[in-house]
């Protein structure tokens, strides 16, 4: 394992731990050149698993696409890693408990926006903003509104 800090090759796992219900294995490493710790995720490689997206193109499915889009939604706001790493492996849990190889881009992104609602009401409008493409303010304002009626329900 490479160093995200220094660059070295060689480190020492200092502690392992089954997390997600014992489906992946959670790893605080050492750097043997630097000292510094870092922590690594092992998973079971599932099968091949594909996207159809909006233009009907498939694309493998990137565990790292899915993260980077929560993580730009809620930069900034107190969504811990924990927060989204749960998240990620839930959405992951539904995808590959649908029984299918192939999902839409659509679902994979309401999935996201259903369990954003609940963890971060701002997290969840700047992920459907850019995901339902708001094509101006209204359109903004409506989904505030019907996030605003939801919870005073």
């Amino acid at each position: 394992m490479r160093c995200p800090f220094c660059g070295h090759m060689e480190d020492k796992v200092v502690d392992s731990r089954m997390v997600h219900e014992g489906n992946a294995i959670r790893r605080r490493r050492e750097c043997l050149s630097c000292n510094r710790r870092y922590t690594t995720y092992e998973y079971i490689e599932n099968q091949a698993f594909y996207v159809i997206k909006a233009d009907k193109t498939r694309e493998p499915y990137s565990r790292d696409k899915l993260r980077n889009g929560i993580e730009l939604a809620t930069n900034k706001r107190p969504v811990s890693a924990k927060d989204i790493d749960e998240l990620v492996y839930n959405i992951e849990g539904d995808l590959f408990g649908m029984g299918t190889n192939e999902v839409t881009s659509e679902t994979i992104g309401e999935m996201v926006m259903r369990r954003l609602r609940d963890l971060d009401e701002v997290a969840y409008v700047r992920f459907a903003s850019v995901y339902r493409k708001f094509k101006d303010k209204t359109e903004f304002f409506e989904e505030l509104k019907n996030l605003i009626d939801e919870r005073e329900k």
